[in-house]
Formats: structure tokens, C-alpha cells, sequence
């Protein structure tokens, strides 16, 4: 079974929003002192116990992350799990990117704090709808609950 996972999910595509290359230096009460290396390196090493491939991708400005995402668009059997960081909550562009890559493959979000308790602004989120799931508020732990997910389908 875990072969005709291998060839059904080609890759996995990590991709970080803005300040998440800050992890474990900002704000460690809210997301934890887990650096952004050390949650790759978490990643891969579930990955390679999944037979699963993974590739990352992380961004401080939208534009780019609307062209990483639009690169993918075409790549069959792929899955994105994204964390668009303060993103989620304002950009309709890679909402409108995400929409067209969910037309023929799946795309997790994954959120290490609590959105949904914390500021109010942050209570928006622009691409929850789009996504066949939403893990929120488990700390770098919900990656590794994405790659799960992914793992089951």
C-alpha cells in the first residue's frame, strides 16, 4: 500500500509565509523554540519514514509566493501545506492562486498558534474554505499532522 502512496503523491510542497524563517526567535510563547531548519528537518525526517517527498518553500513577500504557487499549478498527484502566516488573513491574491491549484489537487493549511484565539484581525481566514483541511494551534506537531493526513489519503 505504502508503494502506491509513493507513486500516487509525487511531492509535497511546504510553503511559508512571512516571518516564519523566525521561528524559535520570535515570539516563543506563541510558537514555540523550534527554529525553521530544525521544523525541515522534523519534516524530512517524517517524510522519509512515509516514503514521501518533500520540498520548501518560504517567503516574506506575497508576489513570490503567488508565482511558487502558480508554478505548481500544473504538477499532477502534489499536495501543498501551507502556513501563509499574516497572509491568511489578507491576501486574496494566494487565495486566488490556491483556488486554481485545488482544481485538480489537494492543498492542507497548517497554522502553529491559535488563529482563531488570538487578535481579532487574525480571525479572518481568506483560505480555510479552499483547503481539504485546516490544522490550527498544535505547534510545529501540526506539519507532521499534515504529512499524516496526506499519508492516509
Amino acid at each position: 500500500m505504502n508503494w502506491l502512496r509513493w507513486f500516487k503523491i509525487k511531492n509535497i510542497y511546504f510553503i511559508n509565509g512571512p516571518n516564519l524563517n523566525f521561528l524559535g526567535i520570535r515570539e516563543i510563547k506563541q510558537y514555540g523554540s523550534t527554529s525553521y531548519d530544525d521544523l525541515k528537518n522534523l519534516v524530512n525526517s517524517e517524510a522519509k519514514k512515509l516514503k514521501i517527498k518533500t520540498v520548501f518553500f518560504q517567503s516574506n513577500i506575497e508576489g513570490e509566493i503567488v508565482s511558487y504557487i502558480q508554478n505548481l499549478i500544473n504538477n499532477e498527484n502534489s499536495w501543498i501545506v501551507i502556513n501563509p502566516g499574516a497572509y491568511t488573513h489578507t491576501s486574496i491574491a494566494i487565495r486566488d492562486a490556491l483556488k486554481i491549484y485545488a482544481q485538480n489537487n489537494e492543498i492542507v493549511e497548517v497554522h502553529i498558534s491559535d488563529i482563531n484565539h488570538r487578535e481579532q484581525f487574525r480571525k479572518t481566514n481568506l483560505i480555510s474554505d479552499i483547503c481539504n483541511k485546516s490544522i490550527i494551534g498544535k505547534g510545529v506537531q501540526g506539519y507532521i499532522e499534515a504529512l499524516e493526513y496526506i499519508n492516509e489519503q
